[in-house]
């Protein structure tokens, strides 16, 4: 299976959890206490949402081609 390398930004939320987001997957979004959490909660989440877009037949934007690697993963790009 290949790897698909998505951005992940993490900003502070106002109730003390950090907030990760896939921009490119619409309200792809998740959180943590601590931003290793908050990642792993993400990359279930993108999970997930991949499996509803493949199901609806729509594809992400050109910039998000997969890689080749053993499994899918995530890439933190921005920390905010």
């Amino acid at each position: 299976m290949g790897e698909l390398k998505l951005p992940v930004i993490l900003t502070p939320g106002e109730d003390g959890y950090i907030v990760a987001e896939v921009p490119v997957i619409p309200g792809c979004t998740s959180q943590g206490r601590i931003p290793e959490e908050a990642l792993a909660n993400i990359r279930e989440a993108a999970l997930l949402c991949l499996e509803s877009i493949a199901e609806e037949g729509w594809t992400l934007p050109k910039e998000c081609n997969p890689d080749i690697g053993q499994e899918r993963g995530l890439s933190r790009v921005c920390n905010r």
